[in-house]
């Protein structure tokens, strides 16, 4: 599910977009359900996944509350960009811990993700700088979607 916030004449709105099959997309206008049907056939974008096994397990942390929190795995197909740390599941995000520039060491925390209704710790996988920050508080996210970039 994505999530887009318009302000039209003044009026904020927070859309949801559900379900898009063909030219009909099922959507949620500041909670309210449409059905809206459009011109051209869409297309649902999926995230790319690349899963990689490497020797290590991914860390696990545990949170204040006791829940046990995942990180994103490290991924050694590094773009040229840096090293992309991605979202292993869908949610929304509650923080983001760093700004572009900021120094960061392997296992620090960068994002909170909820996830089914469970704060998750995303951390770095290596040391760095950050190069990009693609999400905001409040933020929906899908699985695979890159949340930092550090170089």
């Amino acid at each position: 599910m994505k999530n887009f916030k318009f302000k039209i004449n003044g009026t904020d709105y927070n859309v949801d977009i559900n379900e898009v099959e063909g030219q009909e997309i099922k959507l949620d206008v500041n909670g309210t359900p449409y059905t809206v049907t459009v011109d051209k056939e869409m297309r649902a974008q999926k995230p790319r996944t690349t899963v990689v096994r490497s020797s290590a397990a991914p860390r696990v942390s545990a949170a204040p509350s006791g829940d046990v929190q995942r990180a994103s795995a490290p991924n050694p197909n590094t773009a040229a960009g840096g090293n992309k740390v991605q979202t292993p599941l869908p949610g929304t995000i509650l923080d983001v811990f760093v700004n572009v520039g900021d120094q960061v060491k392997s296992g620090q925390r960068v994002v909170l993700l909820e996830a089914m209704k469970m704060e998750n710790n995303i951390e770095a996988d290596s040391d760095g700088t950050v190069t990009a920050v693609n999400v905001r508080k409040g933020d929906s996210v899908l699985e695979g979607d890159t949340l930092i970039v550090i170089s």
